[in-house]
């Protein structure tokens, strides 16, 4: 019998996830409201700036980059239990970070 080591055992991984996969890339999904499963405050301090269709948003609510979307807020529309009323608008999202991590240089 052979045994097994531990590069036999891992999963294989695609280039795309590879590169996804990189430090300084946002998550897939991310949210600012601490209620969702999907908030993470520590990437949210750095900073994420969001493309859609080709603009930089400043008003986004959540996104997902792998299904193509983005929510925003509906004007001051709240729903039944105060929290803001949400569109969900399709379409190519970009994302990443503000600034740029610990090794960055510092502009002086």
């Amino acid at each position: 019998m052979s045994e097994d080591t531990p590069e036999d055992l891992a999963p294989e991984t695609n280039a795309a996830e590879t590169a996804a996969a990189g430090p300084d890339v946002p998550p897939d999904r991310l949210a600012i409201n601490p209620r969702s499963p999907h908030f993470d405050a520590d990437k949210l301090q750095r900073g994420i700036g969001i493309r859609f269709k080709g603009a930089v948003r400043t008003n986004v609510e959540e996104y997902s980059i792998s299904e193509g979307w983005i929510r925003v807020q509906a004007g001051k529309t709240k729903d039944r239990h105060g929290q803001p009323l949400t569109l969900k608008l399709s379409g190519p999202v970009e994302a990443w970070y503000e600034d740029l991590g610990e090794d960055a240089p510092v502009a002086k």
